[in-house]
């Protein structure tokens, strides 16, 4: 069984690689729209080596943290049930949601998360720049809640595992607006180009994994417009393809941060606060981002569109 699941597992490596290199190769010769560079592309293949390394190494304490709620659980839920099946497909979804809404709201997560939205081109490539850094921030933390319901934690890591396989596709932009049926209900490239953006309008917008439904429920969706084209990256940028620096820049700014904080509030807030927090209230934050678009040329609100950055925020 072992040895099948990884058979499979290195199967599927091989495909996500191979899909990469095929994107790669027509954006080359125009057939379709993209944007690949050499250094960015060796960048994200080298934050996805070391995310396999990260996570392998904290495999067997990530496994026991499940354990330990499923021993707690409240229910037996049976594996081998269709019902079960269908309701870890909606559940896995929206732990995915509340998971990545936090790890773009909460710095602590966002230091973890940061370096998949670091890359200013959008491709298959960008799928596979992942964190070394997550397991270590408790990311799983959403899903320990299904363990303590009661699914069976073998099938919260294959249902994990198929979510994440689903949003590798959606990383392109050689794939326009779908069907108006399947836009609505489905997370597709059209909706994660937006989340992938800088603009004022998309940022921290599409949190979805597979589903939809969530960021229309909770007020966080935002359709691709025609015209405004995403902008693709961080709020400020990092000009380096140094996976080390791509991995813990957050992590570093934020010891700064900490050791000029001169209060307790001041320390949580650098630490739970909003990415960008500053005590002063205009820190670069998603939230002063758009009130700062949206107010236009104001005075003190005027926003570089192109980089997504208001003028009178500084950056970070």
């Amino acid at each position: 069984m072992k040895f099948e699941a990884l058979t499979l597992a290195q199967i599927l490596v091989g495909v996500r690689v191979s899909l990469m290199f095929l994107e790669m190769g027509l954006v080359r010769l125009g057939l379709i729209r993209g944007r690949y560079t050499w250094p960015d592309t060796l960048a994200s293949l080298a934050m996805r080596a070391g995310n396999y390394v990260s996570y392998g190494l904290l495999a067997g304490v990530t496994y026991a943290g499940f354990r330990f709620f499923f021993d707690h659980r409240l229910f037996d839920i049976p594996f081998d049930s269709p019902w079960t099946w269908a309701a870890i497909v909606v559940l896995d979804d929206f732990a995915y949601y509340w998971f990545h809404r936090w790890s773009h709201e909460v710095r602590f997560w966002w230091a973890a998360h940061v370096n998949h939205h670091s890359s200013r081109e959008y491709n298959l490539s960008t799928a596979v720049r992942q964190t070394w850094t997550g397991a270590l921030v408790g990311t799983w933390a959403p899903w320990f809640v299904l363990a303590w319901i009661g699914f069976p934690v073998e099938l919260i890591f294959l249902q994990s595992g198929l979510n994440l396989l689903y949003q590798y596709w959606i990383h392109t932009q050689a794939i326009g607006r779908l069907p108006a049926w399947f836009e609505y209900v489905f997370n597709t490239p059209s909706h994660h180009r937006v989340h992938h953006a800088s603009n004022p309008r998309y940022v921290d917008r599409n949190y979805a994994g597979m589903f939809m439904v969530w960021d229309r429920l909770f007020g966080t969706f935002a359709a691709e417009r025609d015209d405004e084209r995403p902008v693709y990256g961080l709020i400020h940028n990092i000009e380096t393809y140094n996976p080390l620096r791509i991995a813990f820049h957050e992590w570093i700014a934020m010891v700064r941060d900490l050791a000029r904080a001169r209060s307790a509030r001041e320390v949580f807030l650098y630490v739970f606060g909003p990415p960008g927090w500053r005590p002063d209230g205009r820190g670069p934050t998603a939230a002063n981002v758009r009130a700062a678009w949206l107010n236009g040329n104001s005075a003190g609100g005027a926003t570089d569109r192109a980089a997504g950055t208001p003028a009178a925020v500084p950056a970070t």
